[in-house]
């Protein structure tokens, strides 16, 4: 009778123990389970109700307690604490991404952890006009703060970028297609001239490929004329009308005479052209040399290039401004002598 007292009295201790292990376990959960629950409601509301979305720069290597506690000066996030438990219970405070990023206190912390750690970065709008070489084209890529212009028009000249994406020629003057794009401020110059080239490609159709060999012409050639076109007229009616001048004077074998080849070949060109110009010998200078220059002088829109390759048929070969956005095209050169008396020289005179 003993051994069993013994026995018992050893295990209703031993009972005890566990009943009081057990709750204290249970407790620990329902504590842990509320404080996480809270901290997962307080990371999914807003920490302010202020629309108005502010740039937010994550820099490379950067501390995510650093990040956090900007966030919060910068009144994003409202407790600095909760979020960098929020982060770290989530995995996201070792994932988030260098880069800019437009947020508002009206993003819960977790969207903005959520945005940060995908990467959903600021994208910059830039529109391309059409007519632009790659020096106008670099001022505004650097002008919107995308990248530096010596940068791009390195990547746009170097032979190591220009045959990596294809293009025959030794720069991507014309290839570099104008249209409105989006990037992220910081992306390297040889991704942005990259898109810019793939547009290019995607708008030069299959069929204009097959047109170009038909009359015996190289995309650069096709590209080359196409960006004389869309420098001399910017009356959508005109481009065709413009080509077949060219192509007539090719034909036979005349010069092509255009001013937007002579200026591109002037350096630091000041829109006065003048006669020395036009006799100064340059690569571009239509006016000395016979058939096309050696490439490009500005990035010619879609018009410009189906302009190039199906020109209207003419028998004309000339033109001149009517100033008034306009040309007056000849088929001889008394016609065309007779239309600058009346449109350029007599305009002159009146002023």
């Amino acid at each position: 009778m003993i051994a069993i007292k013994s026995v018992i009295e050893y295990k209703c201790p031993m009972k005890k123990i566990i009943i009081i292990i057990s709750g204290c376990v249970v407790l620990s959960l329902v504590i842990l389970g509320g404080f996480a629950w809270n901290l997962i409601d307080s990371a999914s509301r807003s920490s302010g109700n202020d629309i108005s979305e502010l740039t937010f720069t994550v820099l490379p290597g950067q501390p995510f307690s650093t990040v956090a506690d900007r966030l919060n000066q910068a009144g994003i996030i409202d407790n600095t604490r909760k979020f960098k438990l929020f982060a770290r219970l989530k995995g996201y405070d070792k994932r988030i991404k260098a880069g800019e990023y437009q947020l508002s206190s009206v993003l819960s912390p977790k969207q903005v952890l959520e945005i940060m750690v995908s990467g959903k970065v600021a994208l910059h709008r830039i529109t391309i006009p059409e007519g632009y070489n790659l020096y106008q084209i670099a001022a505004l890529v650097a002008k919107v703060g995308l990248n530096e212009a010596p940068e791009f028009i390195q990547a746009a000249t170097e032979a190591a970028t220009v045959n990596s994406l294809g293009v025959e020629a030794d720069t991507l003057e014309g290839y570099l297609f104008p249209d409105t794009y989006h990037f992220p401020r910081g992306l390297p110059a040889k991704k942005i001239a990259q898109t810019m080239v793939k547009r290019f490609e995607a708008v030069f159709l299959d069929e204009w490929h097959v047109r170009a060999s038909q009359m015996n012409w190289s995309v650069h050639q096709v590209v080359t004329l196409a960006s004389i076109i869309e420098k001399e007229t910017g009356a959508a009616f005109e481009r065709p009308l413009i080509a077949s001048v060219f192509h007539n004077r090719l034909a036979k074998n005349m010069r092509l005479s255009s001013d937007p080849t002579v200026i591109y070949g002037v350096k630091n060109f000041d829109g006065n052209l003048t006669r020395k110009h036009l006799s100064t010998p340059t690569p571009y200078n239509t006016y000395l040399h016979k058939g096309l220059p050696p490439g490009p002088i500005a990035s010619p829109g879609a018009a410009s290039l189906e302009a190039a390759l199906y020109p209207a048929e003419t028998d004309y070969l000339y033109f001149v401004s009517k100033k008034d956005g306009t040309h007056q095209f000849s088929t001889n050169l008394r016609e065309h002598n007779r239309a600058v008396r009346k449109y350029q020289l007599r305009r002159k005179h009146e002023k």
